[in-house]
């Protein structure tokens, strides 16, 4: 059966799509009813029926991993201080800050910066 699509009209198209979806649900109908019939038979092989097995659940739907809210992060503790002004600090971690740049690149060392 080879319809040309574009030679059809509108009515005949939308008539062509109803039937395509008709004959759609009868086959998954059909294959619903052969894996019942398939899954009546494997439960059958082990002595069961198949309402048996079924314990009244529904089908177990996949669930999405939750993530758990992260806790804020604490802030990390400063390991340096600027010997002139002992209220800048930095922690060793991220951009280094001016002072410290200026420290090292004026011969001092990073030790003597430690808090």
């Amino acid at each position: 059966m080879a319809n040309n699509l574009k030679d059809m009209s509108r009515k005949e198209l939308e008539k062509l799509l109803s039937d395509v979806k008709k004959a759609l649900q009868s086959a998954q109908a059909r294959d619903r009813r052969d894996a019942r019939k398939a899954a009546e038979k494997a439960a059958a092989e082990f002595g069961f029926s198949l309402h048996e097995l079924d314990d009244g659940q529904k089908p177990a739907k996949v669930q999405k991993v939750k993530k758990k809210p992260s806790k804020p992060s604490k802030p990390s503790k400063p390991k340096y201080a600027n010997p002139a002004d002992k209220s800048q600090t930095w922690t060793g971690k991220g951009r280094q800050p001016k002072w410290y740049r200026v420290a090292v690149e004026t011969g001092t060392p990073p030790a003597s910066l430690e808090i």
